[in-house]
Order: structure tokens, then sequence, then C-alpha cells
């Protein structure tokens, strides 16, 4: 596989997660199975997917198992990063396109991690395996569309 294991490690370190393979979301297990989607259990608890993506393109993506809650929200995200920089501040022109692109998105937007960005759609943990698939379509879609756009026909996220 690509470039990943850098990628892992990098956006392991940039966020701390207490969920452990051993402790994976197990109705995230039952939802990817059910969507017959290939998937690792990486050491964060997180579900790596790498989604074909046409044209002989891949895109990764991670299913978070631990969740975030704001007020009575209660959400997970899915991340699929799509430009990696050489350092950690962001080209100025990247950072506004990525703002730009982030206004025109209906489910998701980017965020920073590290040298990477990355783009994170947030569902609510009672999504359904529609919505999952849903959200992990739009965060690879966006993702590698900014790949595209930045890397031309490079395909290492």
């Amino acid at each position: 596989m690509r470039a990943t294991t850098v990628l892992i490690a990098a956006l392991g370190l940039a966020i701390a997660g207490n969920v452990t393979a051993a402790t994976a979301d197990p109705v995230i297990k039952k939802q990817l199975d059910a969507l017959k989607l290939k998937y690792e259990v990486d050491s964060d608890g997180d579900y790596k997917i790498v989604m074909d993506v046409g044209d002989g393109r891949t895109q990764l993506a991670y299913v978070r198992s631990s969740t975030e809650t704001y007020g009575t929200n209660q959400v997970r995200e899915i991340w699929s990063p799509g430009y990696k920089g050489t350092t950690e501040v962001l080209p100025e022109r990247v950072a506004n396109r990525l703002l730009e692109y982030s206004n025109g998105v209906k489910l998701g937007g980017w965020v920073k991690q590290k040298s990477y960005a990355v783009f994170v759609v947030k569902i609510p943990t009672s999504a359904g395996a529609a919505e999952l698939s849903d959200a992990i379509n739009a965060a690879v879609k966006s993702a590698d569309e900014i790949e595209q756009e930045f890397t031309g026909k490079k395909d290492e996220l």
C-alpha cells in the first residue's frame, strides 16, 4: 500500500485516542461488513479503508471508533487525507482553496492535522450503514479531488 504507514503514524499522533484495536467499535464493524467494505483495524481501534475511486485511483479513509460529544450530540468522524505538505504550515493558496472547497460541500469540511489536510465528515453515532456509506463516499470523493488538484496524477493518499 502506498505511503500509508507514515500517514497512519502522523494521523495517529495528531489525535489522541483512548481506544485500542481490541476496543474497536463493534457497531462500525457490523456496518462495514454489511456494506461489504474491506478494512483493517489500526492500533487506535479505527477502521482503515482503501476505497477504489475509479480511473485506477484509490483513496484512504478512516472511520474513527472513538466518538465526540457536544451537548446532547454524539458524533463519529470519518477522515480522508487529501493533501500532504512539506511542513506543518500549509501554504496560503492551499489553505484558501480548502476553505473555498469546504464552503461548497454538503457533508464535512477540511481540517489540518500536522502537515496533512484531512477531509472530515461527522455523523451521529446513531447513524446506520447507509449514512455511514454516504459519509465515507463524501470524504473519499472530496479528498481525492483535492489530491488530484494539487498533485495532478499522483495517487499517494
